[in-house]
């Protein structure tokens, strides 16, 4: 029996990287799993994944900056799964680099809108509708949100993706503190580098030397592989997790040990 068995998990910023993998991890684990990403395309493409292998799923196409489609999203859910048990915060978007007093208030805005309020939202009407669920198994939902090594140390001239991440382990120990007595934990995923198609459109816009570069400074030389970040995700908001709430835990492989 997997881990998820017989639950509903749903993972924003699915149609391609960590969000696929983890989606796919969910369904491999038992869970009938809802498959959010601003790209359609992208998120149909997950759901014909996790079919082919046997599982169940739902696409849907949400801008996860906008409340009213995530709103519609989880009404979504319950319509077609009856409950939510699972969320995984992904969804996000990079950014050129900037020199701090350089910074274009619009890229400020447009990162901080995606990366951070994206999530808030998603967190919001996630919890809105856990705490008005049955106790099932360890409680009655479990979220799990992508931040990155870049909340413990900064990400050099990424001011505003540094504080849209630091503020995502500032909004889960909000939740986590506030929630535990509902029975509801919230935990993130701080991964390292990781080989994502985000990431290798940087290595076809800066060349091989680039990607050589960022792997020198991984521990071991390797760049992680979604489905290690996905693995613990699933993992976090499954019951084996059940006393572990408000953490954010780094997946790099001991590049950053603080």
């Amino acid at each position: 029996m997997g881990m998820h068995e017989g639950r509903v998990a749903l993972v924003t910023g699915a149609g391609s990287g960590i969000g696929r993998a983890s989606a796919q991890i969910f369904a491999r684990e038992g869970a009938r799993v809802v498959v959010v990403d601003l790209n359609e395309a992208g998120a149909k493409e997950t759901v014909e994944l996790i079919e082919g292998a046997g599982g169940e799923a739902l696409a849907l196409a949400v801008d996860v900056a906008d409340e009213a489609q995530v709103e519609s999203m989880i009404s979504a859910t319950v319509d077609r799964f009856g409950r939510l048990d699972a969320a995984m915060n992904n969804a996000g978007i990079s950014s050129p680099g900037f020199t701090f007093h350089e910074m274009p208030l619009d890229e400020w805005h447009r990162m901080l809108s995606v990366n951070l309020t994206g999530v808030f939202l998603c967190m919001k009407h996630e919890l809105a509708q856990m705490v008005q669920q049955d106790v099932v198994g360890a409680g009655r939902g479990a979220i799990c949100n992508t931040s990155s090594g870049a909340a413990v140390v900064p990400a050099p001239g990424q001011p505003h993706y540094t504080a849209a991440k630091h503020g995502v382990v500032g909004l889960m120990k909000n939740v986590a503190q506030e929630y535990a007595s509902a029975r509801i934990r919230c935990n993130s995923v701080l991964p390292g580098i990781t080989e994502t198609a985000m990431l290798r459109g940087a290595f076809e816009a800066n060349g091989p030397e680039y990607r050589e570069r960022l792997a020198a400074t991984v521990p071991g030389g390797e760049l992680a592989q979604p489905e290690e970040i996905g693995e613990t995700a699933v993992w976090l908001c499954s019951d084996l997790a059940r006393r572990v709430n408000g953490q954010g835990v780094i997946v790099d492989g001991g590049g950053v040990l603080r």
